[in-house]
């Protein structure tokens, strides 16, 4: 690497697709930004257009080189990561349905869709050896549910694709025209034994998708990349002009979106869990051997860091849940006015509401003592693999001024932080010997939230040097693509920096989030009977 070199991050979440420039220590020179659109239909269906993604994708990178100043020629590398969502590619590469619409523009079933609950059920009623390594139960999130729904559902899409992509993947396709798979995405999302090397041919029949095995698995991947692998010859012509970019430059094998946030950030097998926070929450551990836990995704060989296994936990509902649970509250229309006078979101006003109300950082917790929240609004990812839990408040009177959602925002931010706390204690129930989380994320910005998580956590939070460490570990991958590194370990150390750390405060607040914890599992265990009773009464 030179001092004049510089890598491209390309990273689209669930809400926006972004794009970083990075130079060869890894500082952030530019960034760009643009939203892209979400369909959404009863039946739990959410959808995306790729061809919206790759505008806003091109856009972003346009702009973050107009903003550097930058020479495209100066670009050595570029790496794509993405939220796991299917994207399904019709003859001649042309968008096709995947949903009731029948709009071919609306190609991609979000991650977030559970429109395939029934459809996982029945897979993980088959108990096939290979569910081991998606934690005992497959999600809904997932693939293989998604493409049963497709073939049940929309037999004309699943019969007339030509590819189904990861869409981290589809970028990297649509990027250099090469069909090449991640291991990242296979593994985690699409049940590929990466530790084998292989698809289990037996799993897809015994599911309903024998069309898979029977073609040889030529349309979900048959060359499969690892992380960083150059894809390709590097960027096709067209793709080239649609970013304004140089065509050849090298593009590295994908990583989904969380998992770029955990490349170089986790230090010592088993020792940091990587914690990304957005819509979603993800956490990662790496482990030197095969660590099963119950609700936990994986193991997953070689799927974050070469060479290593990863543990992939989760909450559905992480920045997704804390906005709809405060934009319910009658207070939220005033406190956002307020947030609007001040120059500032509606959670950074609540923040420092809180911060002002309890008189200081430290002791912004306790103004949850009375309320209590399981934020599983979008089911329970990990560790209990519960796609159906729903979220639970518990305290509610008929306040509605400015303390009142302020108190409710806390609680939310606690409930989050036990979400966490509860996969933590699964993966160090079997052996993981958990000491740091590394945070990132937008929600890792929020000071309050990093000292709840580490007094209810009793862990040490450490913030990466950069604002963008996503953006960053995908921007990583260019660089393993173009040789200027030989793995990511090797970029990780010359580009990724820790920043403030904050160790838990112990003692009486230790206590406080012990007894919360306590509550939160027992309004958990609450909704599960809940739940029970009414399904009893459906069933007469």
């Amino acid at each position: 690497m030179t001092a004049s070199d510089l890598f491209l991050g390309i990273d689209v979440g669930t809400g926006s697709a972004r794009a970083g420039l990075f130079d060869a220590e890894g500082r952030l020179v530019a960034t760009a930004k643009r939203p892209i659109r979400m369909w959404r239909e009863p039946g739990e269906i959410v959808e995306q257009s790729s061809a919206d993604i790759w505008r806003a994708v091109c856009q972003s990178v346009r702009e973050a080189l107009s903003l550097a100043g930058a020479d495209p020629a100066r670009v050595r590398g570029i790496g794509f990561d993405a939220t796991c969502s299917l994207v399904a590619v019709g003859p001649g590469g042309q968008p096709i349905a995947v949903g009731p619409s029948g709009d071919p523009q609306r190609d991609v079933v979000v991650w977030m869709d559970h429109r395939a609950n029934a459809e996982a059920e029945r897979i993980n009623a088959t108990g096939h050896p290979v569910l081991r390594y998606v934690g005992g139960r497959i999600s809904p999130e997932m693939e293989t549910p998604k493409l049963l729904w497709l073939k049940e559902n929309k037999h004309e899409t699943f019969g007339a694709a030509e590819h189904f992509f990861d869409l981290g993947d589809y970028l990297s396709w649509r990027a250099t025209g090469s069909a090449a798979r991640s291991v990242c995405t296979l593994t985690c999302k699409w049940t590929y034994l990466a530790h084998e090397r292989r698809w289990d041919e037996d799993y897809f029949r015994a599911i309903g998708l024998c069309e898979f095995a029977d073609e040889g698995f030529a349309r979900i991947g048959r060359e499969v990349l690892d992380i960083g692998e150059p894809v390709g010859q590097g960027l096709a012509a067209a793709a080239a002009a649609d970013l304004g970019l140089a065509a050849g430059t090298p593009v590295g094998a994908a990583l989904i979106d969380a998992h770029a946030g955990g490349v170089g950030t986790v230090s010592g097998a088993g020792r940091d869990l990587a914690l990304i926070m957005g819509t979603s929450a993800c956490a990662m551990a790496v482990t030197d051997g095969a660590t099963f836990v119950e609700g936990v995704w994986g193991p997953y060989f070689g799927a974050m860091l070469p060479g290593a296994w990863l543990l992939e936990g989760g909450q559905s509902g992480y920045g997704a849940a804390l906005d709809h649970l405060v934009g319910s509250h009658p207070g939220f229309a005033a406190a956002r006015d307020a947030a609007e006078r001040e120059g500032r979101g509606v959670l950074d006003h609540l923040e420092a509401r809180a911060v002002a109300l309890a008189g200081s950082l430290e002791d912004a917790a306790r103004l949850a003592a009375a309320i209590h929240v399981v934020p599983d609004h979008l089911g329970n990812r990990s560790p209990h693999a519960d796609p159906h839990a729903t979220g639970t408040v518990s305290g509610l009177t008929l306040a509605a001024d400015e303390d009142a959602i302020v108190r409710l925002f806390v609680a939310g931010l606690c409930g989050l932080c036990y979400g966490t706390r509860d996969i933590v204690e699964a993966m160090r129930a079997n052996g993981v010997p958990l000491e740091r989380i590394v945070v990132s994320g937008g929600a890792s910005r929020s000071p309050l939230l990093r000292r709840i998580l580490a007094d209810a956590t009793g862990m040490t939070v450490v913030l990466p040097e950069t604002a963008e460490p996503v953006l960053l570990g995908s921007a990583m991958l260019g660089v393993v693509a173009s040789g200027a590194a030989p793995d990511l370990a090797s970029a990780a150390t010359r580009m990724c920096r820790a920043g403030d750390t904050i160790e838990p405060a112990g003692g009486a607040m230790a206590g406080f989030h012990d007894a919360k914890f306590e509550a939160y599992r027992v309004l958990q265990a609450a909704e599960r009977r809940t739940r029970a009773l009414m399904a009893g009464i459906a069933a007469h």
